[in-house]
């Protein structure tokens, strides 16, 4: 498994669990050995159901790598919260990442939020954590969010955007811009007319209604641009379930030395 300590570091998001099966998790984190540096764990990813982000973080550490343990205000009160990070404290999970969570498709939101969850984890006396928060490029940031160890930026096609912006920052912690791999012409779409800060070119979009990877080489290219701006600490890519060719295509690059 890579190291962090390298200058610019590749965090995986694992596509989580919706079943007690673990099989496809550990086979996701053995594709990626060798070629990422830490993986991040989805909790409860889109509103569905997976299995615990921390206990995902153990079995990553198990085989040998570095996980990041999301976690949610929207499906927890304080008191899970606390229960949260004695588990964590138990099972040596040190880094998290802390989001508001998505729009619940059963129930509702708690009122829990992520500056709470920040500043309890922050005081928490039984462990030192790693704390990472959300941000998107452009926005401005909330005072509180500089308590924070790292930042994970919302994925952009427009690499020169992101990189002026991180340039303008004055934070000073760790910063990995977000590289979002679109698995095929239909999803692209949809992210286009869903979130348009995300910038998905029209040439990709046209590009997958005739080449299924087209999206895998994008997302690499833009990992490059991102490592040879110097700008950023590392990556956070999401495979999107396409991480075999993804670590495949790694490898091929290293090996060739590109």
């Amino acid at each position: 498994m890579a190291t962090e300590t390298d200058d610019f570091a590749i965090m995986c998001e694992i596509e989580p669990a919706t079943t007690p099966d673990l099989r496809r998790v550990r086979r996701q984190i053995v594709a990626f050995d060798g070629v990422t540096d830490l993986f991040l764990i989805p909790d409860n990813h889109i509103g569905r159901a997976t299995v615990s982000s921390i206990a995902v973080a153990r079995e990553v550490a198990d085989l040998g790598g570095r996980a990041i343990a999301c976690v949610n205000s929207r499906d927890r009160n304080l008191l899970g919260f606390r229960r949260d990070l004695l588990t964590a404290a138990a099972y040596g999970v040190r880094d998290f990442l802390f989001v508001r969570g998505d729009d619940p498709v059963d129930g509702g939101r708690s009122d829990l939020t992520v500056r709470r969850m920040l500043s309890e984890a922050r005081s928490y006396p039984h462990a030192t954590f790693s704390l990472g928060v959300t941000a998107r490029c452009g926005a401005e940031m909330p005072r509180w969010k500089g308590d924070a160890d790292f930042w994970l930026v919302q994925a952009s096609y427009d690499a020169e955007k992101v990189i002026a912006w991180r340039q303008s920052l004055t934070y000073t912690g760790r910063v990995y811009a977000g590289v979002l791999v679109m698995a095929s012409a239909k999803m692209a779409q949809r992210v286009a007319a869903d979130l348009p800060e995300i910038n998905v070119p029209e040439e990709l979009i046209t590009a997958l209604e005739h080449d299924r990877d087209a999206g895998v080489r994008l997302a690499l290219d833009l990992v490059a641009m991102l490592r040879e701006s110097g700008a950023f600490d590392g990556v956070h890519l999401v495979p999107v379930g396409r991480y075999q060719q993804i670590a495949n295509l790694m490898r091929n690059r290293t090996s060739s030395g590109e």
